[in-house]
């Protein structure tokens, strides 16, 4: 599955970025950057809504087995504390990959249907020390995880939600907050490995089971469902060309035993020792 993703990121790459010299014959060997390093959350910093910036309410962000673990435990009432795990620096450019499943039963007090084995990869989402406070969901492009609901129905997952955002999709601007990947429903405490492509507002591409489930361009501040925002960093119709990677806290008891990148943005100076034939945004800047 990696060498069929990576020929597709590389063919992206010709077209999108001018004298990257890769074509899918070279098979390059992608670098992938654990983002969980399997023992604790460094790199990691939670925020939840009505709490300040670092605090890991009721502890719901955990490492346990070699597992990052969202638990709801220790908690006894909702009370809209939706919660946000970011990670220490943004991307642009990337490839990433979560390898999660849905254990247990969702936290009874917060009677929230919709978020029943329901998490997400937020990407290309705020500085969280830009959110206010009380914010529920930071201005981001979700990749909805989904499980199924074990009675046959079906519920994919790989969608797409916009908080506080919109997307282009055909050459049109959706506005809807929710839009259904064609992607397969997974049931019970599988283990299920979503990737997705991200090449700064140009594509963006989720990916279930080496296939693409839903593809847009030009995300883009806008809309609702993110609130209460700051109005200086809300400003409708700004471009989101880069941002931080965030996973959820919405009452589901969730398991990932991996969250990995490749970073396609690097030195595309082929004399350059850390030049990388895949990189589809050339940085000089970082060419040694």
């Amino acid at each position: 599955m990696r060498k069929t993703l990576a020929f597709a990121v590389i063919a992206i790459g010709a077209g999108l970025v001018s004298g990257v010299a890769a074509t899918a014959s070279q098979s390059p060997q992608f670098e992938w950057v654990q983002l969980f390093n399997g023992k604790d959350l460094t790199g990691w910093t939670p925020k939840f809504s009505h709490h300040p910036l670092n605090v890991n309410l009721h502890n719901t962000f955990r490492v346990e087995d070699g597992l990052l673990k969202v638990r709801y435990d220790k908690w006894t009432d909702f009370n809209g504390e939706f919660g946000h795990l970011f990670y220490k620096e943004p991307y642009s450019h990337y490839l990433i990959a979560a390898e999660y499943r849905f254990v247990g039963e969702q936290l009874p007090a917060s009677r929230l249907g919709w978020a029943v084995r329901n998490n997400g990869l937020m990407l290309h989402a705020q500085d969280p020390a830009t959110m206010t406070l009380d914010q529920d969901f930071p201005i981001s492009i979700e990749v909805q995880l989904l499980g199924g609901p074990g009675t046959g129905a079906v519920r994919p997952t790989a969608n797409l939600c916009t908080p506080g955002t919109h997307v282009v999709m055909g050459g049109e601007l959706r506005t809807a907050h929710c839009i259904t990947a064609k992607a397969p429903t997974f049931d019970g405490d599988t283990w299920v490995r979503v990737e997705v492509l991200v090449q700064g507002d140009e594509v963006i591409r989720h990916i279930v089971n080496g296939q693409t489930v839903l593809e847009y361009s030009k995300p883009q501040i806008g809309g609702g469902n993110a609130s209460p925002t700051d109005p200086a960093v809300k400003i409708d119709g700004t471009l989101l060309q880069q941002g931080f990677i965030t996973i959820q806290s919405e009452t589901a008891p969730t398991d990932f035993r991996k969250i990995e990148l490749v970073n396609l943005e690097g030195c595309t100076d082929p004399k350059a020792t850390n030049f990388k034939g895949y990189f589809t945004k050339s940085n000089p800047g970082m060419c040694r």
